[in-house]
């Protein structure tokens, strides 16, 4: 039995749904003994594998005293796993470290980082350096997550965006894009919590006096997710830097097309989910390229009822990362020092005798 502790804590009602899909797949998997994160747990369990997702929300917060203690068990943390041969996982959600961040969080991302020894990515286009064990396990659907939900009446003309709103998924430009948009019969929603007043401002702004845009800046439950995604005719997704997107498969999950930056990791996933259904913008979105997108979507004859998303079922993603955690214990105890067999003694010489 391995003894798996997460980086996410138990999860709750507002917790990314992907979180609470895998907790789950682990708890459900032979072999696992998958806790989730406490700080007593991780200085004082048994802890065979540490997974972590996110691990800057451990060092992170708000300057004081409570970060700094945080950030003092976390240093703590690490050196117990080396010394007790615990394996380090980590899923590559993002490729880079955060911006904005003191140099002691990178001092100690960057020392997480090395005592890395596997790393799950969640798409096959993610590029790691050669030395860098890893394994793939696809980021699941939400299809199963959103049943039971009542949706929406697909509106005419609708574009929606959804999820959280920080300054990389770029919905300032989006709302400039479809403010240059001349056609009245169009409409836009942003719905979800912005990371800073200052940008909430800024997108009212941005909006103006529009009556086609409409803004609801902040936590959107799963039920006004739901309604905010089914009644959009095309979910808009402008990322600055997309690598893996939770919102695209919210988007996909149900039955909605996307237009998101043209990319590899967004090509393959096309080619995934059949024609159709993700639809790309190169360089910074523009007006041009929501008409066109649009346009695209209503004249595509050869889009199936529901995208393709056999290759993301949940029920894989247990064993797959059982696997990989077997992988990361291997690799440690391959690199720990065995201990020095004791040999035997030689035997000591017989006395000689001597000649009479």
């Amino acid at each position: 039995m391995i003894a798996v502790l997460s980086s996410f804590p138990e999860p709750r009602p507002t917790t990314n749904p992907y979180i609470a899909q895998l907790a789950r797949a682990l708890r459900g998997t032979d072999g696992l003994a998958f806790s989730t994160f406490s700080w007593r747990r991780a200085l004082l369990g048994p802890v065979d594998v540490f997974h972590a997702h996110w691990p800057e929300i451990l060092v992170g917060g708000r300057p004081g005293a409570k970060k700094a203690v945080r950030q003092a068990l976390f240093a703590l943390m690490l050196l117990r796993f080396r010394l007790r041969g615990t394996a380090v996982v980590r899923t590559v959600h993002n490729l880079y470290l955060p911006e904005g961040i003191s140099p002691l969080e990178r001092l100690l991302l960057t020392w997480f980082d090395r005592w890395t020894v596997h790393r799950v990515v969640l798409n096959e286009s993610t590029r790691l350096p050669a030395d860098q064990p890893r394994s793939t396990v696809l980021h699941g659907h939400y299809r199963d997550w959103f049943a039971g939900l009542p949706q929406q009446e697909t509106v005419p003309g609708r574009l929606a965006f959804v999820g959280m709103v920080r300054r990389y998924k770029g919905t300032e430009t989006l709302v400039e894009a479809f403010r240059a948009v001349p056609d009245p019969a169009l409409s836009l929603t942003v719905s979800g919590k912005p990371s800073s007043d200052e940008l909430a401002a800024e997108l009212r702004a941005l909006a103006g006096d529009d009556p086609r845009v409409g803004l609801r800046l902040a936590h959107v439950d799963d039920a006004e997710l739901v309604a905010a995604v089914t009644a959009a005719e095309l979910v808009v997704l402008p990322y600055r830097h997309m690598h893996n997107s939770g919102g695209v498969l919210t988007a996909l999950s149900l039955d909605r097309p996307v237009l998101v930056p043209d990319n590899e990791v967004n090509r393959r996933l096309s080619a995934e989910v059949g024609p159709g259904w993700v639809h790309l913008f190169q360089d910074e979105l523009g007006a041009e390229d929501l008409v066109r997108a649009l346009a695209t979507v209503r004249a595509t004859r050869q889009r199936a009822a529901r995208p393709d998303l056999a290759r993301r079922e949940w029920w894989a993603a247990g064993p797959e990362h059982a696997a990989a955690y077997r992988q990361a214990l291997g690799s440690v105890r391959r690199r720990r020092p065995q201990p020095a067999v004791p040999q035997p003694a030689a035997p000591r010489p017989a006395p000689a005798r001597s000649a009479r």
